[in-house]
């Protein structure tokens, strides 16, 4: 037999509209959102609240017939963003690959905010997620005192997705113990979920489906079993191809951040974002911008999502201990605890850059002061 599984309610303090410090995607873009529904006349899959076209639009931004405009959620390959979109309307499982920082996260969230207007059935991935996570727990409460039965049982996140036909998440799939990964494969191939404690299961219903993210780094971890990988139809999110969009990519995501932090717009702030993230490029690369001088590359990743911190963070200083306008000592010790990961080897690395590049630069010489002081 087959259990329909009603959604575990939790009743905790509401937030008030606007003060949540990190709203859900389905709320901060619910205008977008909303506007994309109304005028969506394309055909939609089962229990989806946009079409594809409508799901593709909202992601990489446009502008709707009456004049709405769509903001964009990620700058990258448009054909990157419709095979995703597509591979969700279909049986396949979408998996989001890429090295750190290349919005996968950001992406999940979107697509699931779009196709079901929920982007909160999510699974964390760490060393430590057990099975249940994925499957499903029980109320131990209720299970020592009756035994094994519907109401003591307790859905993942993923269970409730495949009983209401929801887009359900799993972030950093890689990071999950390789048994515990495995338990996708039934879901993701029968899509059927079995309850052998109640000789039950839970079927999918139409509109289901899942969207898992891992980086490029994580391989050796927990490599995923290549029962499990023909299981996702994989899309490999790329580096900003250019310093233009990576720079655009950070003063966007900069702004959001700022206004749900109520800092002050910075003025003149792109070129200090420009320096962060030439800075990032050249040493993620190992190569200046103009070809010339090699380059040792430090440790860690330089991601854009860490160029994002360091210009936020340089913001809220500038906000409260300056003058309000982002300047190179603002972003100078953000740059250093982003490249100096390893204190001895990393090191070495920033400061062979900071001499044979920055000082040499011409308009850097702020920067070099700037930086120097706090690598002292």
């Amino acid at each position: 037999m087959s259990v329909s599984v009603e959604p575990t309610t939790v009743e905790p303090k509401q937030v008030e509209r606007g003060e949540a410090l990190r709203p859900h995607a389905e709320d901060a873009f619910a205008g977008e959102l909303a506007a994309l529904a109304a005028q969506d006349d394309r055909p939609r899959p089962v229990r989806w609240k946009l079409s594809p076209w409508a799901v593709a639009t909202y992601l990489l931004g446009g502008i709707l017939p009456d004049g709405t405009v769509i903001t964009p959620k990620y700058v990258g390959p448009r054909r990157l963003v419709e095979v995703a979109v597509t591979t969700l309307a279909t049986d396949r499982a979408l998996l989001l690959l890429g090295v750190p920082g290349t919005a996968k996260t950001w992406v999940s969230e979107h697509l699931a905010a779009a196709v079901s207007g929920d982007s909160t059935l999510l699974v964390q991935g760490t060393a430590g997620t057990p099975e249940e996570a994925i499957r499903y727990g029980w109320n131990y409460a209720q299970l020592l005192a009756n035994g094994p039965s519907r109401d003591a049982l307790v859905p993942s996140p993923v269970m409730r997705a495949m009983a209401e036909g929801m887009t359900a998440r799993v972030e950093e799939l890689t990071r999950i113990p390789a048994d515990v990964q495995d338990s996708l494969i039934t879901i993701l191939s029968e899509k059927t979920l079995p309850i052998p404690e109640l000789g039950s299961e839970v079927q999918a219903v139409r509109g289901f489906n899942l969207i898992a993210t891992a980086n490029d780094r994580d391989r050796g971890v927990n490599d995923l079993s290549s029962a499990l990988r023909r299981r996702f139809n994989t899309v490999v999110l790329p580096l900003p191809e250019s310093v233009e969009a990576e720079v655009d990519i950070v003063s966007r995501r900069v702004d959001q951040i700022g206004r749900s932090l109520d800092l002050p717009a910075a003025p003149d702030g792109i070129a200090e974002i420009r320096r962060v993230v030439t800075v990032f490029r050249e040493l993620r690369d190992g190569v200046t911008s103009d070809g010339r001088t090699k380059l040792k590359s430090p440790s860690g990743t330089l991601s854009t999502a860490e160029a994002i911190s360091v210009v936020t963070g340089g913001l809220a200083l500038a906000a409260h201990f300056g003058d309000g306008v982002l300047r190179a000592a603002d972003v100078a010790a953000g740059i250093l605890g982003a490249v100096v990961r390893d204190p001895a080897a990393d090191r070495v690395v920033w400061q062979e850059y900071l001499e044979a590049v920055v000082r040499e630069r011409d308009g850097w010489k702020d920067f070099y002061r700037a930086c120097r002081e706090v690598s002292a």
